[in-house]
């Protein structure tokens, strides 16, 4: 039997690296026919693991996190048709069966077969179904004909595997935020948020035409990475307020459509940067989008944080200025991504060179060993998003 090795999280602020059981194919007491085992060759570390790292959830300890994950087929069940041994694959962060309305609908972030106690799933989530997470050497993926995109050449695919292994979640999270805004050709679109999936958003906004893209945040290194790419940039520690330095840019203090690439563990702007405020970005996305636009909103929100700052935050609930959201007619999208409807379009732009996605959000390998110290740098703010390889099988 092949040993197998996962991140996992111990407590706030700690995950460790630790021997795990080596998949089966297997749900409980039950064979799983319709699924494979994966060896993985990258797994990613993502922002919204790093809720739970930082205790924001109710994630329990022993957690094995992860759910970008791209990998090879060693085993499949015999019910798997069309996704072969030796394949390799992407798997979309949402776990889905592919038989229920919802999955029928395109509607795969709210699965209603694979999480007893909600609707959607995921790898390596609090409250998403308690599945293993990737960030391993070995993980189980169920529904495999339905759920993993295979790649159509595996020398290819290699080649361009820093790239690739962002069609698991942010690729796809922030196009997915842009499209629900309604970005389109010569769109002027603010992003909130310069972590992977908001440099995501914003290149993304780039692929689909957009004239202006102003990237928000508060930390140097990441507006710089923003600017790399051609994004106009904002920093939300000034005192000048949002609607000024946008119209600084374009000339009117007001964009066609926003993105919140935050979430609930947003800062105040300007002089309560430091200060937490988890209703900002969304009350700050509604006062400089202009009537009648939209609202894309990818970053997190959460059902239970036990350390938001007061009770009504605790359960999820925020200060938002809905009237103000209503009397603008926005519109509002919200919740997980469903990759798949995206997954396939966006691996085309990068084969055929359309977008140079990990150079946006600028990738960074390192080992499975390693991650511990990844997850530190993540939150310190680092400018990269560090993508794991679990066996050494990244090229140089």
């Amino acid at each position: 039997m092949c040993q197998n090795h996962g991140v996992a999280y111990i407590k706030p602020g700690v995950v460790e690296v630790q021997s795990i059981e080596y998949p089966k194919l297997a749900l409980g007491d039950r064979k799983c026919e319709h699924g494979v085992i994966l060896q993985i060759v990258s797994t990613n570390i993502c922002g919204s693991d790093q809720h739970m790292v930082r205790g924001r959830t109710t994630a329990p300890a022993g957690l094995v996190l992860g759910h970008e994950i791209t990998g090879l087929v060693i085993e499949a069940g015999r019910d798997v048709e069309f996704i072969k041994v030796g394949d390799l694959v992407s798997v979309p962060f949402n776990i889905a069966c592919g038989r229920c309305r919802n999955c029928k609908a395109g509607q795969t972030g709210i699965c209603l077969n694979v999480n007893p106690s909600r609707p959607g799933a995921a790898y390596g989530y609090v409250d998403m179904g308690g599945w293993v997470g990737g960030q391993a050497e070995y993980v189980l993926v169920p529904y495999a004909d339905f759920n993993l995109l295979k790649f159509p050449d595996k020398d290819q695919a290699m080649a361009k595997i820093r790239d690739l292994t962002l069609l698991s979640d942010i690729f796809p999270t922030g196009y997915h935020g842009a499209v629900s805004a309604g970005v389109g050709p010569g769109s002027i679109v603010y992003v909130a948020g310069a972590g992977p999936v908001g440099l995501a958003c914003a290149a993304s906004c780039h692929l689909l035409g957009a004239a202006v893209v102003i990237v928000g945040d508060m930390i140097p290194e990441r507006l710089e990475q923003a600017k790399s790419f051609g994004c106009e940039i904002v920093d939300l520690r000034k005192d000048t307020p949002l609607a000024e330095q946008i119209a600084a840019i374009v000339g009117v203090p007001e964009v066609d459509c926003a993105v919140d690439c935050v979430g609930f563990e947003a800062r105040g702007h300007g002089s309560d940067a430091g200060v937490e405020r988890p209703a900002t970005v969304l009350n700050a996305i509604m006062s400089v989008t202009r009537a009648g636009g939209a609202l894309g909103i990818p970053g997190l929100y959460v059902t239970g944080d036990p350390g938001a700052s007061d009770a009504a935050a605790k359960e999820g609930s925020l200060s938002i200025r809905i009237g103000l959201g209503w009397a603008k007619s926005h519109s509002f999208y919200t919740g997980q991504c469903p990759v798949m409807k995206y997954h396939r379009q966006l691996m085309n732009a990068i084969l055929y060179d359309k977008i140079q996605i990990a150079k946006a959000v600028n990738v960074e390998v390192i080992s499975l060993a390693k991650a511990p110290q990844g997850y530190q740098d993540f939150d310190k703010g680092a400018a990269k998003k560090f993508v794991i390889d679990p066996h050494g099988m990244i090229p140089n």
